[in-house]
């Protein structure tokens, strides 16, 4: 029988089919180690689909390509990568090509002409269905190991999900729970054109900085949230942290980690993070988070200019807030009566705030507020005047520390205090 492209024995009897289907598996084998031992299966019948072309010039079907289309979904399936499934479909073409004049008779040079388009046309088509294929299933995984991330983290912030699942659930993302996390919450103050965008990048930041285990990125009520392994010791090069009013204390860490990704991101800045201390466990997860959304809200009450910050450091606020008719008590008592200076209490009160912020060091203070040394001795000692409380007495500073921390936190004077409670 004679084809287009070539000549074969036809019709060809079984011992010649068996023979050619040796042949075949043979090519495969060898494509397969080609390819870095991808399983030769998924090239399911690829082989035969050029041979067919080469020998008749027919071009590949539909169902055929589906066939292809459904092997690459496999290879993404058993990971293995897009180059080396495409690696091996090409491999076993030109293997196959180069021992096909062997097996079939091409009687010139135009009929081996046209055999060597009909197999390229075929390739080209399986390889594209192949790609295809791959990734479709791997956007497909992306989408579902995107929504399981998704679901893990919620039930990982919440905190009331099944530990026993939780942590089979956590196996796969590289968590080990019974490592101590903290989590980090990162706030735009700006509109953030590309939340995506900051997503990515950030991932990438916290898993170059930390390590690709035990790391969970993900956006939850308009805030980015990272979950990480707790991180004694700052990475190399991240710049001192200052704790609220505090002097810049050594080492760095997450936060400050974060802060430096998404400072390149300025449509959404000012950006403001919290860092919640690491606890071990699964509910240490959400009490980190808790405390790391408590320390947001509290920044954004406190209206802090600090980029970073953490909710050791503002344990004393939590302190005070424990009983806010006591700390309303004090702040009426303490600094209310600075409202009667001229200029009215907030020149005052940021001078103390600077005063404690420096150590209770007045030069230090005079420069941070840009005054004479002589101006800041001035308003201190206005300041004891009025309310009977001296800042330079140790005796005498916490009180008026606590009562400047207290109108922080009830926003006084830009908001009438609450009454005294009577009682």
């Amino acid at each position: 029988m004679t084809h287009p492209t070539g000549r074969r024995s036809s019709p060809p009897d079984p011992q010649a089919r068996s023979g050619e289907q040796a042949w075949l598996h043979r090519v495969a084998q060898e494509a397969s180690r080609g390819a870095g031992g991808v399983p030769v299966e998924l090239l399911g019948g690829f082989l035969s689909v050029l041979v067919e072309a080469a020998t008749t010039g027919r071009r590949p079907d539909k169902a055929e390509l589906d066939a292809v289309g459904l092997n690459g979904r496999r290879a993404a399936e058993l990971g293995v990568s897009a180059g080396n499934i495409v690696q091996l479909y090409l491999s076993a073409a030109w293997r196959l090509w180069r021992e096909l004049p062997a097996v079939v008779e091409f009687p010139d040079g135009a009929t081996t002409a046209n055999a060597a388009e009909a197999v390229m046309r075929a390739v080209d088509r399986a390889v594209a269905s192949v790609a295809e294929g791959y990734t479709l299933a791997r956007r497909d995984m992306m989408r579902s190991e995107e929504t399981l991330r998704r679901e893990l983290i919620e039930d990982l912030l919440r905190g009331d999900a099944d530990i026993g699942a939780l942590v089979e659930r956590a196996e796969p993302f590289g968590l080990d729970m019974a490592q101590p996390h903290q989590v980090a919450l990162a706030a735009p103050t700006g509109r953030l054109v590309d939340a995506e965008a900051a997503l990515s990048s950030l991932e990438r930041a916290v898993v170059q900085g930390i390590g690709d285990r035990d790391v969970l990125v993900a956006t939850k009520d308009g805030s980015i949230v990272v979950v990480a392994p707790a991180t004694p010791t700052a990475p190399a090069g991240l710049a001192a942290r200052t704790p609220p009013g505090g002097y810049p204390t050594p080492g760095g860490g997450l936060g400050e980690l974060m802060h430096t990704d998404l400072s390149r991101f300025p449509r959404g800045g000012p950006w403001r993070i919290t860092v919640g201390r690491p606890y071990p466990g699964s509910y240490g997860i959400a009490r980190s988070y808790e405390e790391a959304r408590e320390a947001l809200g509290m920044a954004a009450r406190l209206q802090l200019e600090m980029p970073v910050v953490r909710a050791e450091d503002l344990l004393i606020y939590r302190v005070l807030l424990r009983d806010q008719p006591a700390i309303t008590d004090l702040v009426h008592a303490v600094a209310s009566p600075l409202a009667r200076a001229r200029g009215g209490a907030g020149p005052l009160l940021e001078t103390l705030d600077a005063y404690f912020a420096t150590g209770c060091v007045v030069t230090e203070t005079a420069r941070r507020l840009h005054l004479s040394v002589r101006a800041v001795t001035y308003r201190l000692e206005r300041i004891a005047e009025l309310t009977g409380y001296d800042p330079t007495d140790p005796a005498q500073r916490f009180t008026v520390h606590a009562a400047v921390l207290g109108a922080r936190l009830l926003g006084w004077p830009r908001r009438d205090l609450p009454a005294p409670d009577p009682t």
